[in-house]
């Protein structure tokens, strides 16, 4: 006996046999990190990398923020805030080291500093290659630490945020010091920053067309200063003129110009960036010793070697010393002596680099998907991946890409 089975019935056993579509959970690769603040005390730093309103914003994306205490005061970001914003307060370092994933320092950890790190933590602080040996290096590797340098992280367009920040603020407070010891109150020349009517104005030499020498430049020129750019990138240049007017003299950095400045100058401000390695040193003794009585030389380039020969890592408290007659002033750390400002500055550009990260599933997805921040990465579950670092230090390298594959 044959069975018919109607249309009906068929097109519902049809439906009924097409797999269907389900929504399914879909888990959350977000990490909460335990993040540490501890107080800085090299060279007098005054800066921290978190701001109260940046803890809060971390505690409350589900992170834990312990902060050593007193390490704000300098910045006028005094411990009941960060308390108020829920971070934890931890009264010695052996404390605030017993756990954590990310170290957060404006200057690199000292050797006892990474001694107390847990084994695997981030490090991310400043680098200050000039003043670190393979002793540093060492330490961090055999940690394995993974450290990340302020100086070369870079964003999604290619430039370096933290660097570009504080090479502003120093570019605008540098006048400021260089005002402090022109004056007669500090023995200086006894002339004003700028000019006046009928008084010819202050002769300003900056060397190096970068940030910290375009902010420079804008405030001197703002006060009526006379300004002379020096720069073997013309490209720089003429960025700078153009953004500053036809007023700014600008050259390329040869001797017969420079020593001609120099001579007639008030201020000479040091601010080239070294591409790779130290600073490359423009100014000799025999420079120097020609300019005039009483006049300044700021090197802001110091923390990378520096662009004078005469010149010599100061600090805030002692920040000036003479020879030939000119006050240099060498202290690396400009930045921190405007520190409320340089912390939130600081503090606007990591803190969404840590949300990133976690949402990313953690600091080494982080480093990995995203090129522009693998950039900054110098050391690597016990290797330097620094080639420039490692070259200069005669130590082992490894190249970041040799993991990222590994990881496929």
């Amino acid at each position: 006996m044959k069975i018919e089975i109607s249309s009906e019935v068929k097109a519902l056993t049809s439906e009924a046999l097409k797999p269907k579509e389900q929504l399914l959970e879909v888990s959350s690769r977000k990490k909460g990190f335990a993040i540490l603040v501890p107080k800085e005390e090299y060279m007098q730093e005054n800066r921290l990398c978190l701001t109260p309103e940046a803890a809060a914003l971390l505690v409350n994306n589900g992170h834990e923020v312990f902060l050593e205490a007193s390490a704000g005061n300098g910045a006028k970001f005094h411990d009941n805030l960060y308390s108020e914003a829920g971070a934890q307060i931890c009264y010695s370092k052996e404390e605030l080291y017993k756990s954590g994933d990310i170290v957060m320092k404006v200057t690199p950890p000292t050797l006892e500093e990474i001694a107390l790190m847990q084994p695997g933590t981030t490090l991310i602080s400043a680098l200050h290659l000039s003043q670190l040996s393979a002793d540093y290096f060492n330490a961090i590797n055999q940690k394995k630490i993974t450290a990340i340098a302020f100086e070369m992280i870079e964003d999604v367009v290619g430039s370096m945020p933290i660097v570009r920040a504080m090479s502003e603020i120093a570019g605008n407070t540098v006048l400021l010091i260089a005002a402090e010891y022109l004056n007669s109150r500090n023995n200086g020349r006894g002339i004003i920053m700028g000019g006046v009517t009928g008084v010819p104005p202050t002769k300003i030499v900056i060397i190096g067309a970068g940030t910290v020498g375009e902010y420079a430049a804008r405030n001197a020129l703002g006060l009526g200063a006379e300004v002379k750019v020096f720069d073997n990138h013309l490209y720089k240049l003429r960025r700078m003129k153009q953004r500053l007017g036809n007023q700014l003299f600008t050259s390329t950095i040869d001797f017969a110009n420079l020593s001609d400045a120099l001579k007639r100058a008030d201020v000479v401000i040091g601010a080239i960036r070294a591409e790779e390695g130290l600073t490359l040193c423009v100014v000799t003794e025999e420079m120097v010793s020609s300019m005039k009585p009483d006049s300044i030389i700021i090197d802001v380039s110091i923390d990378q070697g520096g662009c004078f020969e005469t010149s010599r890592m100061t600090n805030h408290a002692d920040p000036v010393f003479k020879k030939y007659g000119v006050i240099h002033y060498g202290v690396p750390n400009i930045a921190s002596r405007v520190a409320h400002t340089a912390t939130t500055a600081l503090s606007n550009i990591l803190t969404p680099m840590i949300i990133r990260a976690a949402d990313l599933g953690g600091m080494e997805d982080m480093i990995f998907t995203k090129e522009w921040f693998m950039k900054g990465v110098y050391c690597f579950k016990g290797a330097v991946t620094q080639k420039g670092i490692a070259r200069r230090l005669n130590l082992k390298f490894k190249d970041l890409a040799l993991f990222k594959m590994a990881r496929m």
